[in-house]
């Protein structure tokens, strides 16, 4: 490695920023913009870093890069494959794997869909149900996901592992929701060629969870495509919402949304989460399980990741 391109990385963040209108990333225009594109603190705000750090970065200025925030950057960029690796060879650090894991690259064209769904809780995960990106709906209704690397970064390791994974859902549909998770790991892990990522996850559920181990011994097999849940929510009690997946060609990430039929209480309930925001249902999750999930703004700065991971 020959150390950060910081000119080069300015003038390539700045062309970047430059190429994307507001509206491509669900931002209002409004009357007195008079950039072209997105501002900096735009990009800072769509990437959770702060606009005084991502300021220093256009101007060739600051710490190397880490790997979280150039994914940040990435993806609020809406960068391409090929665009991505290039952001990382001037900052100087190793590309991390396309499509698996939390670090994992969004594929553009679902990037794009989610950019669009601004009324409906959506967000894109991977096919070992890692949250890559959330809409601020699917925030309020489900909250972020926690900071947490390797297998429990997976939802679905979370929820045979850790009893707090399940409070989203009514205790009574929690077995429909583990035969689900189950069959749908099978699937992923014939998809895959059972590599070592899924092999690894699987032997350390087997022994860890008796409910998953019996479940994984059934054999069934099915993708999740779509869904009925029933979710508990802390400020308006049980929503009934329908779950809908959008896979990518290659089957390694996922659109997901929820919706309600128009005239149902939980339309109604889909409605007021954008008035209830993010903020307030972090507070109320806090108070029903203190375990608030890390919001950006009391993420450390990124300057401090950049130290912390270099």
């Amino acid at each position: 490695m020959g150390g950060v391109h910081h000119a080069e990385l300015a003038a390539y963040l700045k062309s970047r920023r430059d190429r994307i209108r507001p509206s491509d990333v669900g931002l209002p225009t409004g009357p007195r913009r008079r950039v072209p594109g997105l501002r900096r603190e735009e990009v800072a705000q769509l990437a959770g870093l702060s606009a005084d750090y991502y300021t220093e970065l256009e101007r060739g200025r600051g710490a190397q890069p880490s790997t979280q925030v150039l994914v940040s950057l990435a993806r609020a960029l809406r960068l391409n494959g090929d665009e991505r690796d290039h952001l990382f060879h001037l900052a100087d650090r190793p590309i991390p794997p396309a499509a698996h894991g939390p670090a994992a690259h969004v594929q553009p064209g679902l990037l794009h869909l989610l950019d669009q769904l601004t009324t409906t809780p959506a967000q894109i995960i991977t096919d070992l149900h890692e949250i890559l990106v959330q809409n601020p709906l699917a925030a309020t209704l489900v909250g972020r996901p926690p900071a947490l690397r390797g297998p429990e970064a997976s939802f679905v390791h979370r929820w045979f592992t850790d009893p707090d994974a399940r409070i989203v859902y009514p205790v009574e549909d929690h077995p429909h929701h583990s035969r689900v998770f189950v069959a749908d790991l099978q699937a992923v892990a014939a998809r895959r060629g059972h590599d070592t990522e899924v092999t690894r996850m699987v032997a350390g559920l087997r022994a860890r969870s008796p409910e998953f181990a019996a479940l994984w011994d059934t054999h069934d097999v099915a993708l999740r495509r779509t869904d009925h849940k029933r979710i508990v929510h802390p400020v308006l009690g049980l929503i009934e919402l329908d779950c809908h997946n959008l896979f990518s060609e290659d089957g390694c990430q996922r659109l997901l949304w929820f919706t309600a039929p128009p005239g149902t209480e939980g339309a109604d309930q889909l409605e007021l989460l954008s008035v209830i925001g993010t903020q307030d249902m972090s507070d109320a999750r806090e108070m029903s399980d203190a375990r608030e999930m890390p919001d950006a703004r009391d993420m450390p700065d990124a300057d401090e990741l950049g130290r912390q991971q270099a």
